[in-house]
Order: C-alpha cells, then structure tokens, then sequence
C-alpha cells in the first residue's frame, strides 16, 4: 500500500533499458496472465533489439521537458513527506490528550500519511506537487483537521499559503511546505488505532464511513489498485510519462474542461500494459494509440473484474443507473465503489480526444519505421490555424484574488458551454462544423453559460464587484487583435510542419441558410487549447492581461486590443457564426 512515502518510485535515473530486464519477469507475467485485466493478451511476445534502441530514444526525448526529478529532488520530497509525517502524528497525540486518553493509549494511536496521484504512481515531474491523505483513527474528527490541524500548520515556518477548502466536494487543505505544492485530504477510520503499516485495500475499511471520507480514501486505494495490477511497473511508468506529456502538449489534459484527467490516462496506459505485458515502453506508446484510436466506446475501459461488494455506496453499472447510460467514454476505476472518471466527456470533446488517438498513431507509427523521431510526438498543437471560428470568453475582476477565484469558476463551467478590467483572461474556443452552408446562433447558448456562471458564483458567495464576462465571435482572421503576430507566426510554423489534412473549400453560398443552436448538435468539433508561452502545454488559450498591459503583446497591439475590446462584439445582441 502507499506507505507515507513510497521509496521504490525513485528509478528515475536515466540508464538505458535492458532487455534482460524484462526477460526475467517474462515467466512470470505468462503465469499471471489470466489476472491480468479483462481479457487475455493480445501479445506475449518480449521485446526486439530494435524495441530497446527506440525506447531509450524515448526516454532521451523526455529529458528535455523536465518529466525526470534529480536525485536531490526526489530527496527532498521524502524529507517533506517525512516532516508532515511527524506533524500529523504530534497532532494525532496533541488530540487524543485533550480528548481525555491517557498518554500511554495517546502514543500508540497512530496515524499516517499515504501519497496519491502522480507523485505515488512515480510519474510526477519536476516542481509537480504531491497528492496526500491523511488517515485518522475513530476519535479524530474532520472538525478536529480543519480546525487545530490548520492552526498547528499555520504555525510552521516551512508552511506557506496555506488555505482550507472544508466545502468542496473532497475537503482539502493546500498548502507550500518548503517549496513543495501539497493537497493533503483527510479520512477518519472507524478503527481505534492506525500503526505505520496499515494497508487501506480492504474493501471493509469503508463500512459506515461517511461519503467524504470515501472520496478522500478513493484517491490512495484506486491509484494503488492500478500498480497492482500492470504487470512490470518501470514499463507502465515510462509508458505514462510519455503520454501525459503528449495529451498536454495537445491540450487534451483536464478533466475539468470535458477531457481525461491525470488518473483516466493512466488506467489506459495499464490497460494497454495489461494487453502487452512484456512490451517496453516505446511498443507500449505505439500500443496505445493502435488500441485506443480502435476502441468501441462507449464500451467502457476495466482493468478488473468489479469487485461483488455492497457497502451501499454508489458504483458505476449502467444496467442500474439510467444516468451511467449516456457516458461517452467510460474508463471504470477498479477500486471500491467504481466509478466512471471520464463523466465530464462530451460528444465533442471525445470527438478530439479520438482525432489526436488517430493522429497519434500515425506518428507512432513512423517512429517505429524510423521515418522520424520522437519530438514528433510531442510537438505543440496548431490550434489557431485549425479552426476558422473562434468563441472568445474575457473575465475580468479588480484584483488578483478576485480574478483567481472567477477564472476557476469559469473553466469548470466551459465544458457546459462547449455541450451546447484591471484583470481580464481570454479563453479561445475552436469550433469546427459539420455543414459549410449553416449558421450556428450561439446566443441561448452563451447566454445561459453567463447566467449559470454568475448564479454559481452569487451562491457561492464568490461574486465580487467588477467581476464581468462576455463571449464574443472571433474569425480566424481577426485574431491579430487578440494575439500577438509572434503567436499567430510561431502557430502557422507548426502548422505547416504538422501533417493534418487540409479543410474542404467550402461550397457556393447557398440562397437561403438554416439557422440553429449550438446546444442542437450542430457542431461536429468544439475544443479548447491553452497556450503557455513557456510550454506549450494546457487546455486552454489563456491570455492574463494586468494593469493594462496583456503578457504577449506589444504596447500598439494592447491599444488595438482595447478598442476592439471596447466596441460590441456584433450589432444586435445574438451571437451567429456563419
């Protein structure tokens, strides 16, 4: 189990594969390999001289994009791990002395600190924060965490920005500790002790337990889960890095926006391990996007049996749940209670999702035949020269805080818009249509994405004075007042190196032209890119302009901005793309 902090993930040096390696747990994955998953293999073979030469290409290729930690990083992260370790043990004690328990029941309660997420898995890159749970025995209340915790922590000189988010759907504290981002969540136990090597797989541990506290334990028990079941983890581990780095740098990462998040990609990195289970690393990124550009969804990704438990707990089973029906892209976690991780994909965003699978494997495939390199892979996205239309989302607030706040209430409510200012974002939305010879009016559309924005925020408590959004309809050719000439010249550079295929020459204009709503499935693609100056790599174009001057643009091309951004967005209040 994820003991508070796992030290054999600490392989990431970068020494070449060996083809040995994988030989001596050749017998052995044949002998697992009935629990291997679903199914059977599709392929037992072990890997070629070739296989190896491509994967430690791979790995080189990786170096560059800072997905490997040194060793004094990796260090570091245990040392922290290690001093959070000993706080929440003190407070655990601290606890159950003002609750009456005599000191010699105090010292042997316990406590403990498991790791989640990227950091458990072995995959986190450098500066990535750290995933946390922190697990309490049966005296301890969540009350208790956000409360005498929170102040014992605000009482460290290593902790900064230490904030409590007690009403979210999973309650978490965040945090800096020494120059490490932490979410730690918190889980009481109905147990009366929890000692250094207490395993959290046991399905029973759930019993009685409150939904919150399953929700903080689900993080630990579903991301181990996955390790236990791919069959040689250095492989699944390498395989992953490579492939979140590809979804980034094609603005497919982030569940919050409709697409898979860190999680969804790594139970089909082990799905694909489980069905080569003695492929290396760059046969596995190869894999991957042969069997994903093929799958049938919604037929739903399982890397096990779902286990027959009933704590009365909700579980993904679309033979039960209505809702569990209409999922596009199931990816099923394998630990108690399933659940469905990919539920915030939509129609369009799989359509994406499933376009770079395709394009993906048209890559990975001349790689393979050596036609060119693995940078290929991992080249940024041309998303302002591939589509024609654009949805312009700007937010504004009059302070730093506020502007935080409201950007993040915003991207989780994108992926409702795209189904259907001393601080200004600008958020750009590619549409792609089905017919040449429509228009599209997006005003019922827009118009409720603001109105649920501004009806969150208000009850939330969030909404503060000069908080404002507008959409605005953006063509391609107007976008040199959105964006710098450097942007949009760096971005038809990697158009022109990328191999898509070219857009239809729209037909003649037809006399007369339907009009419909967005929300009517009249698009056929709708995505969303981030652009980073530094790395190319989010889901979204973001641009955050301060006290008047945008990041990416000169001092003439922000007066533009400006008085494009003071003009309407059209003549009448409808949003039409044409």
């Amino acid at each position: 189990m994820s003991k508070m902090w796992p030290q054999s993930q600490y392989s990431h040096t970068n020494t070449p594969y060996q083809s040995n390696a994988t030989k001596t747990n050749e017998h052995q994955n044949q002998q697992n390999l009935k629990t291997l998953g679903m199914t059977s293999a599709i392929s037992m073979a072990g890997p070629k001289p070739i296989d190896i030469e491509k994967t430690n290409d791979l790995k080189e290729s990786l170096v560059p994009f800072g997905v490997f930690e040194s060793e004094a990083e990796m260090h570091h992260r245990m040392e922290v791990l290690g001093s959070l370790h000993r706080l929440v043990r003190q407070w655990i004690r601290d606890e159950s002395l003002r609750k009456n328990m005599p000191p010699s029941v105090a010292d042997t309660v316990g406590g403990n600190i498991y790791t989640f997420g990227s950091y458990r898995l072995g995959v986190h890159h450098r500066g990535a924060d750290i995933d946390a749970l922190c697990v309490a025995p049966r005296h301890i209340d969540r009350t208790d965490y956000f409360q005498s915790f929170y102040e014992l922590l605000k009482t460290q000189p290593q902790v900064k920005d230490l904030r409590a988010v007690e009403d979210a759907f999973v309650p978490v504290i965040k945090m800096n500790f020494d120059g490490i981002e932490i979410d730690l969540l918190f889980a009481r136990l109905a147990l009366k002790e929890i000692p250094d090597s207490f395993d959290l797989r046991d399905d029973m541990l759930l019993k009685n337990l409150d939904q919150k506290c399953v929700r903080s334990l689900n993080g630990c028990r579903v991301t181990d889960e996955i390790l236990r079941l791919v069959p040689n983890i250095n492989n699944f581990r390498l395989t992953l890095r490579a492939i979140k780095l590809w979804a980034k740098r094609h603005g497919i990462y982030s569940n919050t926006l409709g697409y898979l998040g860190g999680v969804s990609w790594a139970m089909l990195v082990a799905r694909t391990c489980q069905l080569y289970p003695n492929a290396l690393p760059a046969t596995l990124v190869h894999k991957f996007f042969l069997v994903f550009s093929q799958w049938k969804w919604p037929q739903p990704v399982l890397l096990k049996q779902p286990d027959a438990v009933n704590l009365g707990f909700p579980v993904w089973d679309p033979r039960v749940n209505v809702s569990d029906r209409f999922h596009l892209m199931p990816i099923i976690t394998p630990a108690y209670p399933q659940q469905n991780s990919t539920f915030n994909v939509s129609a369009s965003t799989r359509t994406v999702i499933m376009e770079e699978f395709r394009l993906g494997l048209a890559i990975t495939d001349e790689i393979m035949l050596s036609k060119c390199g693995w940078e290929r892979l991992f080249e940024a996205p041309n998303f302002f020269s591939r589509y024609k239309h654009f949805i312009v989302l700007l937010a504004s607030s009059a302070s730093p805080v506020d502007q935080l706040q409201w950007c993040g209430l915003i991207e989780s409510r994108i992926r409702h818009l795209i189904m259907i200012a001393n601080h200004c974002s600008m958020w750009f939305i590619g549409l792609v249509f089905e017919k040449t010879n429509v228009n599209v009016d997006l005003t019922y559309d827009i118009s409720s994405f603001t109105k649920a924005v501004h009806y969150q925020a208000e009850n939330t408590n969030m909404l503060r004075d000069g908080m404002s959004i507008e959409a605005r309809h953006v063509r391609r050719k107007q976008l040199h007042q959105y964006l710098s000439p450097s942007l949009l010249k760096r971005e038809r550079t990697i158009s022109g190196a990328k191999r898509r295929p070219p857009e239809p020459a729209p037909p003649a204009a037809a006399p007369h032209k339907r009009t419909r709503r967005l929300s009517e499935s009249s698009t056929e693609e709708v995505s969303l890119l981030s652009y980073n100056e530094d790395s190319n790599s989010s889901n979204m174009y973001e641009v955050n302009i301060q006290n008047g001057t945008s990041q990416t643009q000169t001092a003439e091309e922000q007066r533009k901005t400006d008085k494009q951004m003071s003009e309407p967005a059209s003549t009448s209040n409808s949003i039409v793309c044409t």
